[in-house]
């Protein structure tokens, strides 16, 4: 991460976004470097039992009947959008029925062989799991990329699109008859036990930072509701927050790091306050005195069928 600031120490992927409109794992415009700064695994491992415990287990049961009456029996096709180290496919493939094939996105060859490797080889029922491996861009999705797609997922995707990155996207889900789960992306909610009174301030300059450049960060699953409404889609949102105590000490230590880090990043007045403030809260997480909920959201949507969502 360029520069010195209290986010120096941040693991790849747990601070600023290494430029407007992307993630390390997710190429969403053409412009930029061509290899930018990869996600560590080592943040993906961290973050996942905590991505795991929160999605939002009560959009499963809506998603499995759209799923069972599906035509055809020649089982389900995911995409899986970002796919990071495959951690949707290690949290999702082993709570639904019936032979899968997961094609596995990611810009990034190091993190597809981690998510390859690491994939789960059968369901709930124990048909079969099989997976393969995509490296690309993954924004400019379109309907005929999706036929035969039975879901879309993604994580931490939503809030860096734009509108009409979003737009793009539920077009095409909409044209291929396709759901979609989206977990995880940030509600620009943060709550802290015992409270500072900085905490607000970081979290605006946070938000401010989560949507420059169009970007809709914490507006994005409003937004997005609207959008797959629009095109006639069934849309559920339900609450998936981050609960970290003193068992998720080193998660938290290391979120602070990246959400202090990309407030001072858009606000470098800060600075000098922000990073005592750093200090005394990681203090206080490695003496297990705290305590954050960081608030997220899940959505699925399940557009209307077509013949292409076989």
């Amino acid at each position: 991460m360029p520069g010195s600031g209290p986010a120096d120490s941040a693991l790849p992927g747990a601070g600023p976004a290494t430029g407007p409109g992307e993630r390390a794992t997710v190429r969403l415009r053409d412009d930029g470097p061509e290899e930018p700064p990869r996600y560590a695994p080592e943040w993906l491992e961290l973050r996942e039992p905590a991505d795991a415990e929160a999605r939002a287990h009560d959009l499963l049961d809506p998603l499995r009947i759209r799923l069972a009456n599906l035509p055809g029996k020649g089982g389900l096709v995911i995409h899986d959008l970002g796919c990071g180290t495959g951690s949707m496919g290690r949290w999702l493939a082993p709570r639904l029925d019936g032979a899968q094939h997961w094609v596995l996105h990611d810009r990034d060859p190091y993190l597809l062989h981690f998510a390859a490797v690491g994939s789960p080889r059968s369901g709930a029922d124990g048909s079969r799991v099989s997976v393969e491996t995509r490296r690309g861009d993954v924004a400019r999705l379109t309907a005929d990329a999706l036929r035969g797609a039975s879901l879309v997922t993604a994580s931490a995707l939503l809030d860096v699109l734009t509108r009409e990155e979003i737009e793009t996207f539920a077009d095409a889900c909409a044209g291929a008859g396709c759901p979609a789960l989206l977990t995880l992306s940030v509600a620009g909610r943060v709550e802290f036990g015992p409270s500072d009174p900085m905490d607000e301030e970081i979290a605006e300059a946070f938000n401010a930072h989560q949507r420059r450049d169009g970007l809709l960060g914490p507006d994005a699953v409003t937004v997005a509701c609207e959008i797959f409404s629009e095109r006639g889609a069934t849309v559920r949102v339900d609450p998936s927050p981050w609960r970290l105590g003193p068992d998720e000490a080193a998660l938290a230590a290391q979120w602070l790091r990246g959400w202090v880090g990309a407030a001072v990043e858009e606000r470098p007045e800060l600075k000098a306050r922000a990073e005592r403030y750093l200090r005394e809260r990681l203090a206080a997480c490695a003496a297990g005195e705290l305590r954050v909920t960081v608030h997220h959201s899940d959505l699925l949507a399940l557009s209307r069928p077509t013949g292409g969502a076989s």
